[in-house]
């Protein structure tokens, strides 16, 4: 794990962004913009930032830039449609439709979603650490929800599908992207994944954003700027590197860490009327979800990467 130390703390910047996410991302809707406007609005800015960001790499690499292979376009655009429309689209959808917690809760299904797939399709060996690890973080996952509140407001069953359906596609995302990796930089690879995925976004969107309520106060500005600068650009950037350092099963395996983000942000800003207080119990879940982590991501004694 050492080893790549950094590809892990960038993957737990993603997921602690992801964790704040969940709570800032519901603030502005539905009063100031519906979830495909603010779909819009996420994937046109980052685009903008990945390109921009691409170029600078570009001169800063003296113009020495990789060609993309014409057979890697087609899944490049798989990765745009699976990792960036049908992923955001689920979740803002979801997100707008059931609780925060309970949106960070679902997610945690990624792992094995990723685990199982990864195995059918890019031969990633599923090791008896791992599929202890991943059940032990999903016990402790599902324990913080069971011990909450279960009279939150504004959680439905629909609402929680689409989130489990958000999450089987950023888990198709990930194994589907890993080749990617392998061969182009991770500033190329993501450049080209918002592109195409900004393709199927934008006629989807366009409607809702010409509707948005630009009358809004300072603090649902921040968190519209948030999510399109953080939980998209650096979210997305800092993922895509794990991605190119770590196994798959690796990198989602951290997803069990945004339950108990989302819960401590939300307790933070005053939402402690929605996940209940902290509590030994939660502490000792948290830690489970911890033992879960560590498991999947401790390297094995062969020369498989961590």
């Amino acid at each position: 794990m050492l080893k790549n130390a950094t590809a892990h703390l960038a993957v737990f910047g993603a997921n602690l962004i992801y964790g704040m996410n969940y709570v800032l991302a519901k603030g502005p809707m539905p009063d100031y913009v519906q979830p495909r406007g603010f779909i819009f609005m996420r994937v046109v800015g980052a685009l903008g930032l990945f390109w921009l960001f691409r170029l600078l790499w570009r001169k800063q690499s003296q113009g020495k830039s990789q060609k993309i292979a014409k057979k890697d376009y087609v899944r490049l655009l798989f990765c745009g449609l699976f990792g960036v429309c049908l992923n955001q689209m689920l979740f803002f959808e979801g997100l707008f439709r059931t609780s925060e917690i309970n949106s960070s809760i679902m997610m945690t299904s990624n792992p094995l979603i990723v685990l199982i797939i990864a195995a059918l399709f890019i031969n990633e060996r599923i090791t008896g650490p791992k599929i202890i690890g991943i059940i032990i973080g999903g016990i402790g996952a599902t324990l913080i929800i069971l011990s909450g509140d279960r009279s939150v407001e504004g959680s439905s069953r629909f609402g929680d599908l689409l989130i489990l359906g958000n999450s089987a596609c950023y888990a198709i995302y990930l194994v589907s992207v890993k080749p990617l990796m392998k061969k182009y930089h991770p500033m190329l690879v993501i450049s080209w994944v918002f592109l195409f995925g900004a393709l199927f976004v934008i006629p989807l969107g366009f409607g809702q954003f010409t509707e948005i309520n630009w009358d809004m106060p300072p603090s649902i500005i921040g968190s519209i700027l948030f999510v399109i600068i953080g939980t998209t650009f650096f979210a997305y950037l800092f993922n895509i590197y794990g991605v190119s350092k770590l196994n798959a099963s690796v990198v989602s395996s951290y997803i069990y860490l945004q339950p108990v983000l989302a819960t401590i942000f939300a307790l933070i800003i005053s939402y402690d009327e929605k996940v209940g207080g902290i509590t030994y119990e939660k502490i000792g879940y948290a830690f489970l979800i911890f033992i879960g982590v560590y498991l999947v991501s401790k390297p094995q004694k062969s020369h498989m990467r961590a």
